[in-house]
């Protein structure tokens, strides 16, 4: 396992980040990280652009889902093959988006021993833009990362359609969505505060990215009505 952290994780970020260090002037290492950053977002586009499609199909078929529930209210079995039926009719895989959570998980952790390890060499700078010594915990970038989580979160739901019914299922999706939207940006800033600024500005970063990403994929989408394609 720690063979392929390093092969593919640490390695590949800490050279990278060691060479855009050496090209920037002032040798920033916030603008090197949100270089960084913006760059394994682009290798990643491919995927997140799928699950941002993903999303909507699966808006689009709330209506069809919901009448098989219904149906199948008091047959779970049957209702488990009806809608994976269902997706697999509409080629649609619920959980393409998965992947491009999971892969940041070790990104992160990459980010953060490099960091630990740069911040130690000598002529580093850990001012980020003259302002922010990322080197420690920074209260701003901190907040930032929490509100850039919650607008991502808002942005990226603006197309779901929330369950109106009184089921089990439904209760438990719109409570998901609740703390999805307020509770899950409180976690990423105590998670920014308790590890270092680095962290803070990398979620910042992959915020922005992630709500520019998703208005471009919209916007290139055919005419409203129009099933979206992967």
């Amino acid at each position: 396992m720690s063979f392929v952290y390093y092969t593919f994780f640490y390695d590949p970020l800490y050279k990278t980040l060691a060479f855009l260090l050496k090209i920037l002037p002032l040798a920033d290492i916030g603008l090197a990280v949100i270089i960084l950053t913006i760059t394994v977002r682009l290798i990643l586009f491919p995927l997140s652009r799928k699950a941002v499609l993903t999303q909507m199909r699966m808006t689009e078929l709330a209506p069809e889902l919901e009448v098989i529930r219904e149906k199948y209210k008091d047959k779970p079995e049957e209702q488990a093959r009806k809608t994976l039926s269902l997706y697999q009719e509409k080629r649609v895989n619920p959980f393409s988006g998965i992947f491009v959570i999971l892969i940041q998980i070790p990104i992160i952790f990459a980010l953060y021993h490099i960091f630990l390890s740069l911040a130690k060499s000598d002529g580093i700078n850990t001012l980020f833009l003259g302002f922010f010594d990322i080197s420690g915990k920074s209260i701003i970038l901190s907040v930032l990362a929490g509100l850039s989580t919650y607008f991502q979160f808002k942005v990226s739901s603006a197309s779901s359609r929330e369950p109106k019914g009184n089921s089990f299922g439904d209760n438990l999706t719109r409570s998901m969505q609740v703390q999805m939207k307020y509770f899950f940006p409180l976690v990423m800033f105590f998670v920014s505060y308790s590890t270092s600024a680095v962290i803070a500005l990398y979620f910042v970063t992959t915020n922005l990215f992630s709500i520019a990403q998703e208005f471009y994929v919209r916007r290139g989408l055919p005419f409203k009505g129009q099933s979206p394609k992967a």
